[in-house]
């Protein structure tokens, strides 16, 4: 999530400013403003986690990341037929759904024309939530499953706001982000065994009735006010309908407005907060851009540590931005290390006890449609909410014929999935993901990237890397290679050494490919699955039986994809190819065994004249599919494909 001050990128700092001074007895960890929960993520593996903010919806988060410690199951929605609520969310049709409360006040289908949002994701929004908040009202679900729900909604909307960052205002023309579907993905759950607690109170009045043993504390440190920068996901969080007022909609009754962004009054905000604090060890986030100068927050911090004492880290703030900002105005990231005064009464009354062991390991859920680690050009993912429906509920055999970037097979349910494509460096990938510890590949994943300091903006890192990469080629390090390349591409020259330029200010291994990745192994580690690298007609047919059931999806004639230009390493596809994978189709159908393709019959005002008269000969049946997420004049008449899906039943 984009999320003013989001210490993502400090997590490391605030790891190594802490770990010289642990004892290793330490078991909790309270993170008194949350925010998006991202520190308490990553401690949780080691601690007893409690989280604060004063925000709902981070609130909501920290229900579902940090007090859960295992994935919902929902049995109580199995009643009405639904076995899986994600799958529902994003599959269910609602062209005749004219929405609510969302669709009216952040959508151009309201009175307000307000641009946050496309009226079809604001829609789905608006069915989810309400939808959520129903199943609640009748227990259906319990209070656990509802923050886990409602946490997948908040995380999944600011992809496809139509906003800079965040929701102090909208843009008024359409960023082309806004127009991707709603897409919810299920939350990774760590799994530390403890008590963990999520809490929505005031960060000073609970400091003072909090210990524990590490503190962290990152209050807003400049006046921009979390409430109405975050002011859609908080309204949707609550869903309390209030009243809106302006251009932008602001909550009419304000909510959460914190002390620590008025000029006046954050000065005695952190003077309060800072003592009388009852933990071991603390730790503090500000910025040289903050309302409260350097100079000022060191005597403050002073003032209340054991012997005056403090340690201090500064973090060149553009080392994680591309602006390039002169010498003279480099703003910096400040980490505070201290212990408080009253230490040593604390450690004479401390006891230790059931000290939590450093688990790595997570569970995650199998619910939702699995996404391929792999942005693969050509994927189907977007498409599975149609296309999966069409499919058997169950197969004996079910061969992916071009499976690209997996992500069709690894949502299927079939006793043997097979895998098949040509390009054996991606399946090479796929093999050395089976049987693996994601966690352990996620660690060297990093390593990678702190090695050659891969970066969106580090391009002699980046050709350093592919240089190494060619003279000594492993699937590890071309997943790597790939995540930092231009549009993520699988590149090959005819000697077969990846060639794609680097990706600037676009690609990265970024938070969300990771959760991608864990999820996508931790499903094939259930599957029986096979990767195989045949030329689409050698492979071997002969054991399907009536049960089984065969999907293609292979390079699109009237199309121009990088997959299919004979540029790649790879055979290009013609005319040939084609009819060749019509008679194969035609024997199947012969055979009784179900086949599904998909294609497009038009594209960008061509026809495909081949396949339209295959499936008229044949009697197949053609579904049309919505490909194009299509809103406003975004997508031209001359733009648009016709996406289909071919069955032969």
């Amino acid at each position: 999530m984009r999320f003013i001050g989001n210490k993502t990128n400090l997590l490391k700092n605030i790891q190594d400013l802490l770990e010289p001074h642990l004892t290793g007895e330490e078991t909790t960890f309270v993170d008194l403003f949350a925010g998006s929960n991202s520190v308490g993520k990553y401690f949780k593996h080691q601690y007893k986690v409690i989280s604060n903010d004063l925000m709902y919806f981070s609130y909501v988060i920290a229900r579902a990341s940090i007090q859960l410690n295992k994935v919902p199951e929902f049995a109580g929605l199995k009643d009405l037929g639904i076995e899986d609520p994600f799958k529902y969310f994003q599959s269910i049709d609602l062209e005749s759904y004219d929405g609510e409360f969302v669709t009216e006040q952040y959508s151009p289908a309201g009175k307000a024309k307000r641009m946050y949002l496309t009226v079809e994701n604001a829609k789905r929004i608006d069915f989810i939530r309400n939808k959520i908040a129903e199943w609640y009202r009748n227990e259906l679900i319990s209070e656990d499953e509802q923050y886990y729900l409602l946490d997948s909604l908040i995380q999944a909307i600011p992809y496809v706001s139509n906003i800079t960052g965040t929701y102090g205002a909208y843009l008024k023309s359409w960023d082309k982000r806004a127009y991707k579907p709603l897409e919810l993905i299920p939350g990774l759950i760590k799994d530390n065994g403890q008590d963990n607690q999520a809490l929505n109170e005031d960060a000073v009045k609970l400091s003072k009735n909090l210990s524990g043993d590490i503190l962290y504390i990152d209050t807003p440190y400049n006046n921009r006010q979390y409430a109405p920068n975050y002011h859609v996901l908080e309204t949707i969080a609550r869903n309390d309908k209030p009243e809106l007022k302006g251009i932008t909609g602001q909550r009419v009754e304000s909510v959460a407005k914190s002390d620590f962004s008025i000029i006046k009054k954050a000065e005695a905000s952190m003077e309060l907060l800072l003592q009388d604090l009852n933990f071991y060890h603390v730790v503090v986030s500000y910025s040289t851009d903050g309302i409260i100068s350097e100079k000022k927050l060191i005597d403050m911090i002073k003032k209340v540590s054991l012997n005056g004492e403090f340690e201090e880290v500064r973090i060149p703030f553009r080392k994680y931005k591309s602006k390039i900002v002169k010498p003279g105005n480099e703003l910096y990231e400040l980490l505070f290390y201290f212990q408080p005064e009253n230490i040593a009464l604390q450690k004479n009354n401390k006891h230790y006890e059931n000290v939590i062991p450093k688990i790595k390991t997570a569970t995650s859920s199998s619910l939702g449609y699995i996404k391929s680690p792999l942005n693969y050009i050509g994927g189907k993912y977007k498409l599975l909410p149609q296309i999966i429906p069409f499919f058997p509920k169950h197969s004996d055999t079910f061969v992916d014929l071009f499976s690209g970037g997996g992500n069709v097979g690894i949502n299927i349910s079939a006793d043997k999935v097979y895998f098949n494509d040509m390009n054996n460096k991606v399946n090479d990938l796929f093999r050395f993901f089976q049987d693996a510890d994601p966690y352990d590949l996620i660690a060297q994943i990093h390593k990678r990237i702190n090695d050659y300091q891969l970066s969106k903006t580090n391009e002699q890192g980046f050709l350093k890397f592919r240089e190494q990469y060619n003279n000594n080629p492993t699937p590890l390090d071309l997943y790597v290679l790939v995540s930092y390349s231009f549009n993520y591409q699988f590149r090959f020259n005819n000697n077969m050494e990846y060639n794609n330029p680097f990706g600037r200010n676009r690609s990265q291994f970024s938070a969300r490919m990771e959760n991608n990745l864990i999820r996508f192994i931790n499903r094939l580690n259930t599957l029986d699955a096979v990767f195989t690298d045949y030329y689409f007609t050698q492979f071997d047919m002969g054991n399907l039986t009536k049960n089984s059931f065969v999907y293609a999806d292979p390079p699109y004639l009237i199309t121009t994809g990088s997959y299919n230009d004979g540029n790649r390493g790879f055979v290009n596809w013609t005319e040939k190819q084609e009819h060749e994978l019509y008679e194969l189709l035609d024997v199947l159908d012969k055979r009784q065994i179900k086949f599904a393709l998909s294609n497009v019959t038009e594209h960008k005002g061509k026809k495909n004249d081949i396949l339209m008269n295959w499936i008229d000969k044949n009697g197949y049946v053609q579904h049309n599919l919505n490909y194009n997420y299509n809103n406003s004049s975004y997508n031209t008449k001359k733009d648009t494909s016709i996406e289909v899906l071919v069955t032969n039943y």
